[in-house]
């Protein structure tokens, strides 16, 4: 079989978001591929309608069911087992593919000889293969056989997994799977991943939709979320150090850590209502404990501008004066724009 795609299901059975999302890989323009459909314990009718499709398409489509709710990652690690392609590919259950995407991948890798490859993706707030926003995920100066140059680009900008094909012998000669029981399982794996890969090949056109609607992970954000970002960092980091990749890429990865584990989180934590100072603490003694001159970086000093290196300079320094610091400029701006 040539290709497996891989589609953890949580919740999605309202506003037809799962039905969308398989009808799209129901009409792929490939022959030899199947859709393995996990449903992670959903509360609402998406497994029944997992198990319809079974039903109807039993050529094509298989289902399963995680013993019990153990996020995205669980559900993937489930799919990766049954997998039967030569390659496998995941999309998420509240997105979809445009009738081109895989069959166009399939045959760049086989053009070129690739053993992993992407295509662009674009957003979009409604149901439709009209192209939304077009957001670049992979650029092709990072493809081809693949040098320690790539290897640096792919770190700092590696895409989503899902605009991506993967060999499936190369996940399962080297034991890849996905973190389980939290959320941006993703971001701790992507990056590492690439590094098994010899070469890697794009496809331009934006094949893969991303939904954006208010049930998506991003748009409820939480302090639990934020700690499994922290703890996409942590083992990110694990796995580059337990490969001896650490040193080899340093400057990359540690800003990429800085950004993931850090930035990204200290900024949107600090946003809630109820942001605890033995958070901000802990997010502090996590820096400090991997990458402690990380403020030096290259890549960290042009990437952001003076105020947000100047909060987290203060953050290192102090986290309570920087708390009370970002909720009176909070107030001040609300109170004067």
């Amino acid at each position: 079989m040539r290709l497996s795609i891989i589609v953890p299901i949580y919740n999605m059975a309202a506003d037809e978001k799962l039905t969308f999302c398989v009808n799209s890989l129901l009409n792929q323009e490939l022959d030899d591929y199947e859709i393995i459909l996990v449903d992670d314990c959903s509360t609402d009718n998406s497994y029944e309608i997992a198990k319809d499709y079974a039903a109807r398409f039993p050529e094509r489509v298989s289902v399963y069911q995680t013993p019990y709710n153990n996020k995205q990652g669980a559900a993937r690690n489930i799919g990766l087992k049954h997998a039967k392609g030569d390659w496998v590919g995941f999309i998420d259950s509240d997105d979809w593919a445009h009738p081109k995407m895989y069959a166009d991948m399939l045959k760049k890798a086989d053009e070129t000889g690739a053993d992993l490859v992407s295509c662009g993706c674009n957003l979009v707030s409604e149901h439709t293969f009209e192209v939304g926003q077009v957001i670049e995920n992979t650029r092709q100066d990072q493809t081809g056989v693949l040098d320690d140059e790539k290897y640096r680009s792919l770190i700092m900008h590696s895409g989503s997994v899902v605009i991506k094909i993967y060999k499936t012998e190369v996940l399962k000669n080297n034991n890849l799977s996905f973190p389980e029981g939290m959320f941006y399982e993703d971001n701790a794996v992507a990056s590492f991943w690439i590094m098994h890969f010899k070469h890697f090949e794009k496809v331009d056109e934006p094949y893969y939709y991303y939904y954006q609607h208010e049930s998506s992970t991003v748009h409820h954000i939480s302090e639990a979320k934020c700690r499994d970002r922290l703890k996409a960092g942590e083992l990110m980091y694990d796995f580059f150090k337990e490969a001896d990749l650490l040193n080899r890429f340093k400057p990359e990865l540690e800003f990429r850590f800085t950004e993931l584990y850090y930035t990204n989180t200290l900024f949107t934590y600090v946003r809630m209502n109820r942001a605890k100072l033995s958070f901000l603490r802990e997010m502090k003694s996590g820096m400090k404990k991997r990458f402690p001159s990380f403020e030096e970086n290259p890549y960290y000093q042009k990437t952001f501008d003076a105020e947000q290196k100047k909060l987290m300079h203060m953050h290192m320094k102090s986290s309570i004066l920087f708390l009370l610091y970002y909720r009176s400029l909070t107030l001040f701006r609300r109170l004067f724009r």
